[in-house]
């Protein structure tokens, strides 16, 4: 499943994060990739234990908590802290699949990736490259969104960045561990939970229809939902 989220993040908020990010110090997006996507990745990253990634993190995460597209399709049980990219001219990071187990900084604790997001910070009339390139189950989709706007996929797809061929892409990436394990799992309660919805807008919350389509959905998510 591939969804994207329109205005995770206000202009306001994007604004800000640029702002930090200009006055940050970045290097070699390599030092959080493992053996194999190290050999592929070319591109820059502000320190993971920086006063300004702890920051923006921050920012990110509390505008997670007030989406519901977010949680309906990512169901996150934990959310990895945001990491920011930057990609100038030349740089790309090829076909890879991000590694299936991430450590929380500072924890000691683990986390299992089960669904990528990306969270752009520059606008796509501003460099030329750059797509997110996704390949799974759907087919192969390359992404492209407005700053503030964010794309939720399974981890486990292959994917790539394409060369930035002007200007500079700007971006905060992260994992989520899921309450639902299954990617199709994950998509058939986020299809239902639109349904419901739908539903909702046409039907009072008594209707027997939605107290049905309601019922099944939790139902199901107990049935599944690892905790």
């Amino acid at each position: 499943m591939l969804i994207a989220i329109p205005d995770l993040l206000s202009p306001a908020e994007v604004a800000h994060c640029r702002r930090v990010l200009e006055g940050s110090r970045w290097v070699d997006g390599r030092v959080t990739a493992g053996a194999q996507a190290a050999r592929a990745k070319l591109n820059l990253q502000i320190p993971t234990d920086s006063a300004e990634a702890a920051e923006l993190g921050d920012l990110v995460l509390q505008a997670l908590g007030r989406n519901p597209t977010f949680t309906s399709a990512a169901m996150p049980l934990r959310v990895l802290p945001p990491m920011f990219n930057r990609y100038d001219v030349g740089m790309t990071f090829g076909a890879h699949v991000d590694g299936a187990i991430r450590s929380i900084p500072g924890s000691g604790a683990r986390l299992r990736a089960d669904v990528s997001t990306t969270v752009f910070l520059t606008d796509p009339e501003d460099y030329d490259g750059g797509e997110l390139v996704i390949e799974d189950t759907f087919g192969t989709q390359e992404v492209k969104l407005p700053a503030g706007h964010a794309v939720v996929y399974p981890a486990s797809s292959l994917h790539s960045v394409n060369a930035v061929t002007r200007g500079s892409r700007w971006a905060s990436f992260f994992w989520t561990q899921s309450m639902i394990r299954s990617d199709e799992r994950r998509t058939l309660l986020y299809d239902l939970d639109m349904a419901i919805i739908a539903a909702r807008s046409r039907l009072p919350d008594e209707d027997p229809a939605v107290l049905s389509l309601a019922n099944v959905y939790h139902n199901l998510l107990r049935h599944w939902a690892e905790m």
